[in-house]
């Protein structure tokens, strides 16, 4: 499945790889998951993708992302669109898709692996495209959470499937002092 020679590329949809791993009941801890796909061959570039919310003095994510920056995540973000619903309820809108599925294309002739951290099944299409030119495409989500976070169509096509939940003790966060594991 990977091969110490492969030059690799992540390409993680933050909020996708947040809600799939807040579903399994675990936080990632992104060093160590840079460090588990450093060993699984070459590195080439870690992207991490997320839309950020303007005008806000805080933001909950503002830390992570600032960490990533200075540990060899190439960060791509966007102003994330806030609107009232039907219902009246707030929600923020930040699709990232067009943004993975370029620096993914643009990136296809120097790599030999593509990991993504994603179970959208808009990126089906982006897979098929990496795989007619030679790239093999694993993806890392979950069928373990109820409803499954990622979409069949994307599994099937893609060339190998990781399960989320099997790196817990890999990439996982240990629980902090005083949080009682579940």
């Amino acid at each position: 499945m990977f091969y110490k020679d492969d030059r690799l590329a992540l390409f993680i949809d933050g909020a996708n790889l947040y809600a799939a791993a807040k579903a399994l009941n675990y936080e990632i801890d992104y060093r160590l998951l840079r460090q588990e796909f450093e060993r699984r061959g070459k590195l080439i570039r870690a992207y991490y993708y997320t839309a950020l919310l303007d005008g806000d003095d805080y933001s909950p994510i503002r830390p992570l992302v600032d960490w990533l920056q200075y540990n060899g995540y190439a960060l791509v973000t966007k102003p994330a669109r806030e609107y009232v619903d039907a219902v009246g309820r707030r929600k923020i809108k930040g699709n990232m898709d067009i943004e993975l599925c370029v620096n993914a294309l643009e990136l296809a002739p120097r790599m030999d692996h593509a990991v993504i951290f994603s179970g959208d099944g808009d990126f089906r299409p982006l897979v098929e495209s990496l795989q007619r030119q030679g790239v093999r495409v694993s993806v890392v989500s979950t069928t373990r959470s109820q409803p499954p976070m990622v979409s069949d169509e994307l599994r099937r096509q893609a060339d190998n499937f990781i399960e989320l939940d099997a790196l817990r003790d890999v990439i996982g966060r240990p629980p902090r002092e005083g949080e009682a594991e579940t």
